[in-house]
């Protein structure tokens, strides 16, 4: 089972990170809403960080994060090793893509949740 890290996890059913936590689990996910927070998140346990999740690198971080956050986190990223990093609309900028690409993290802009076979439209 792939594992994904969804930084903006939400509890909030109508935003996004809420949206991708249970679009990913749809897909047959195992998946890690980080908030820091939030103690559950969809009946999922939320991390307060992506280093507090407990495994040893995942296959997808996906962010749902304004860039001047996500930018903070990027070394967070880089230490769980994921096999791809999506920046979903919204949480990308040009700093923040420039930032990524001098640690050669492997991004990808675009939605994350269509990408697993969903609309965001479905989880209203």
């Amino acid at each position: 089972m792939p594992a994904v890290a969804v930084l903006g996890a939400s509890r909030d059913r109508a935003k996004y990170g809420n949206k991708s936590v249970r679009a990913h689990a749809r897909a047959g996910w195992e998946v890690f809403p980080i908030n820091p927070q939030a103690a559950e998140i969809e009946g999922f346990r939320a991390y307060r960080s992506l280093r507090k999740v407990p495994v040893r690198s995942l296959d997808r971080v996906t962010v749902y994060l304004p860039p001047d956050i996500g930018i903070t986190l990027l070394d967070d990223i880089v230490a769980c090793q994921p096999r791809e990093v999506w920046l979903n609309p919204g949480s990308e900028s040009e700093e923040l893509l420039s930032a990524a690409e001098k640690l050669a993290l492997p991004v990808i802009c675009a939605c994350s949740i269509v990408d697993v076979g969903h609309s965001p439209a479905m989880f209203s």
